[in-house]
């Protein structure tokens, strides 16, 4: 088997692993523990809705487990925040939301073809234009301002990165 690391964005509350079973209508197995403790798991990104009162697939994890794999979302290393980014969603550091202040990625990852007369940038424009009338344009982190303005081309300080407070903006 080869080795995955995940970034999903899920809602999850805690709950024995009895009180899953009896909310899913399902027999407790008699070699597990009732008691255990864990979390329900509903994943909002993907999977078909497999309970009536949730839109998501939902699931039931270990504590353990669920601990070790799951951070709140108002606490992400950058690199968590990172992965959201790369998943379509905007991000902020925890100061920033008073500002209404986010980064959101432009653009699919592998780029994309622009023609010539789809530029504003007079020089990007004549290179597309001399280049078969069209240029591949690659993707970027863009800033909305706290002065209600897009900054292209966003660049993370040392301190941004290395910090644990980024969160995920609905």
């Amino acid at each position: 088997m080869e080795t995955f690391i995940g970034t999903k964005l899920i809602k999850a509350a805690p709950m024995t692993l009895g009180t899953y079973n009896d909310y899913r209508g399902w027999v407790m197995p008699v070699n597990e523990d009732p008691n255990a403790g864990g979390y329900l798991v509903e994943y909002l990104d993907g999977g078909k809705a497999n309970h009536a009162d949730h839109e998501g697939y939902i699931s039931w994890s270990p504590a353990d487990v669920f601990e070790k794999s799951y951070r709140v979302h108002d606490q992400l290393t950058f690199g968590e925040a990172l992965e959201a980014l790369k998943a379509g969603m905007r991000i902020a550091r925890a100061g920033w939301n008073g500002k209404d202040m986010w980064v959101a990625l432009s653009g699919p990852l592998e780029g994309r073809t622009i023609a010539f007369e789809n530029f504003w940038s007079k020089p990007c424009s004549e290179f597309a234009r001399y280049n078969g009338g069209s240029a591949t344009v690659l993707p970027c982190i863009n800033m909305k301002t706290a002065d209600g303005k897009i900054l292209m081309g966003w660049l993370a300080s040392q301190t941004d990165m290395l910090a644990d407070d980024w969160v995920i903006i609905p």
